[in-house]
């Protein structure tokens, strides 16, 4: 890795590590979304240009982002029907991504980031306090660090 490359990286670490770290639960929310829409849309590229091994690297980091981020903040309890769907949807989010992995299977990608980036455009417009009210909302801070895409 060059030297360049390198000092790059660890400032997008820094700038991220400070937003993470400024953000409210919503906002993180949205930021796992990103997360893992970014690394989808990179694994697609790599599917390709046949890099499967980074390929790999990519979606495991967006099986991740979902089942260690999204669906691990949800309450049941406080969230309840609402909450209970969206653990489904992650689910069924995390096998279409380990098996698009198995298969390079591209449409298997696309479906995930589709359905992803509509739960991140309903998440986007409501409101903060909404959130917390329906339980869908992370608790304040998560120790969770994804690294750089």
């Amino acid at each position: 890795m060059s030297m360049m490359r390198k000092q790059f990286l660890q400032s997008y670490q820094t700038a991220l590590d400070v937003e993470v770290g400024a953000a409210s639960p919503h906002k993180l929310v949205l930021m796992l979304f990103d997360g893992a829409i970014q690394a989808i849309r990179q694994a697609r590229i790599h599917i390709g240009n046949g890099n499967i091994a980074e390929k790999g690297r990519l979606i495991g980091k967006a099986i991740a982002i979902v089942d260690e981020g999204l669906r691990s903040c949800l309450s049941t309890e406080a969230g309840g029907e609402l909450a209970a769907n969206l653990e489904d949807l992650y689910e069924y989010c995390t096998l279409r991504l380990l098996e698009a992995n198995l298969h390079n299977n591209l449409p298997y990608l696309q479906e995930v980031e589709g359905l992803l980036g509509e739960l991140r455009s309903a998440w986007a417009e409501i409101s903060p306090q909404q959130a917390m009210m329906e339980g869908t909302a992370p608790p304040a801070r998560q120790g969770m660090n994804y690294g750089a895409a």
